[in-house]
């Protein structure tokens, strides 16, 4: 076997459009390679664009995956963020909003500021073995669910093969041009979408869409799925967009989203069942034509039995954001009681992950304990 480098990033290099399809060219060659590598990779240009053109016209796009962009995406909106991430074939580097503060409208920025001294105090209260820093952040945390995922305030690194970078294109044009989606959110969308193909350099390539595969964005659901539970799962609920952020960062599952008819909100548990919970609520009400993380959708999740553990492994812990943290042990807790009787191969294999958070987990060491500890982890309000 000999393994070597044939293609590779380079910092600050900006491939060509051109460039990136000559290289496809060449990768098409090798699925009839008729002599070696060094010779397909010296052939005349002009045979390689020959082949890359037929390729493209043939509807076999896969080749077209090999060259990649490091693309930065500066002041895009959060929603743009989730809907790329929700495309799979990717990976991004992204400025949390879980930690960083935000420079939203006036008029979230006024109600930012001000829960985030509410969460100060009510942290600090229930909390007093936090330090001050955690507090503030855990603040900021809850916080953020007042901030619009139209706010353009996300910076990430966006890193995306050439075919499905001109996928994602075709899939915006589709859903800008199409009539039907006339709603508040869908308006909002829409201008998203149309500044973000506007600031996209040269790299696209008509030819190379989705067309002929009938494919369109993965981000909406296009019908209702059943509960199931056995060696894959698909379950729904309702949670925030922010969660839904977190979410995705589970590669391996599948997600995909609702609107509500009338609008919902999260409600972080430390001011649940208090007077503060109505006055978090009237505040979020007042933010709806906005749609603020907090704004509750329906997502449905699905996956496999494995993969759903590797998301326990992640998300059942003192660190992880709380909402995932619970939504979590929910799905887990169904997933026991639809297996019990049933499946006894994969409720066996769950319940070691079902004790308590993932310092619990069997073979888990933990290099960085939180102050709330194993049972007080999957406990906790903030």
């Amino acid at each position: 076997m000999k393994i070597k480098v044939i293609a590779s990033t380079k910092v600050g290099y900006e491939m060509p459009k051109e460039e990136a399809l000559n290289f496809s060219g060449k990768s098409a060659g090798i699925c009839y390679l008729p002599d070696t590598l060094e010779t397909l990779f010296n052939e005349p240009e002009e045979k390689t664009m020959k082949r890359a053109n037929m390729t493209l016209k043939s509807g076999h796009h896969s080749v077209f995956n090999h060259p990649t962009y490091n693309l930065s995406l500066e002041g895009i909106p959060k929603i743009l963020a989730m809907i790329l991430n929700n495309e799979k074939m990717y990976n991004t580097s992204e400025k949390s909003a879980r930690y960083t503060k935000m420079e939203p409208s006036e008029a979230e920025k006024v109600l930012y500021e001000k829960w985030i001294e509410i969460f100060k105090k009510c942290i600090a209260e229930q909390y007093p073995k936090i330090e001050e820093k955690r507090v503030q952040k855990l603040a900021m945390e809850n916080a953020r669910y007042l901030i619009s995922v139209f706010t353009p305030a996300t910076v990430m690194e966006y890193t995306v093969n050439f075919g499905q970078l001109n996928y994602i294109a075709h899939f915006f044009e589709k859903f800008i041009n199409d009539e039907t989606k006339t709603t508040n959110f869908d308006i909002k969308l829409k201008e998203v979408f149309k500044e973000f193909l506007e600031a996209l350099p040269d790299l696209r390539e008509e030819e190379l869409n989705a067309d002929m595969k009938n494919r369109e964005l993965s981000f909406f659901a296009k019908r209702n799925r059943k509960e199931e539970f056995g060696e894959n799962y698909s379950t729904t609920y309702l949670a925030s967009f922010a969660e839904l952020a977190q979410a995705q960062r589970h590669r391996t599952l599948n997600y995909e989203v609702s609107l509500l008819d009338k609008p919902e909100f999260y409600v972080p548990p430390i001011i649940r069942g208090t007077e503060l919970e109505k006055e978090w609520l009237k505040d979020m009400e007042s933010l709806k034509n906005n749609f603020p993380q907090g704004m509750l959708i329906k997502i449905n999740e699905r996956g496999t039995v494995e993969n759903f553990v590797l998301k326990c492994t992640e998300r059942i812990c003192g660190a992880a954001q709380l909402e995932i943290m619970e939504q979590t042990i929910d799905t887990m807790n169904k997933y026991l009681e639809h297996t019990k009787e049933t499946n006894e191969d994969v409720y066996k294999y769950l319940l070691p992950y079902s004790k308590g958070a993932r310092c619990t987990f069997p073979g888990w060491k933990c290099t960085s304990p939180c102050v709330f500890g194993g049972a007080g982890a999957v406990k906790r309000r903030v």
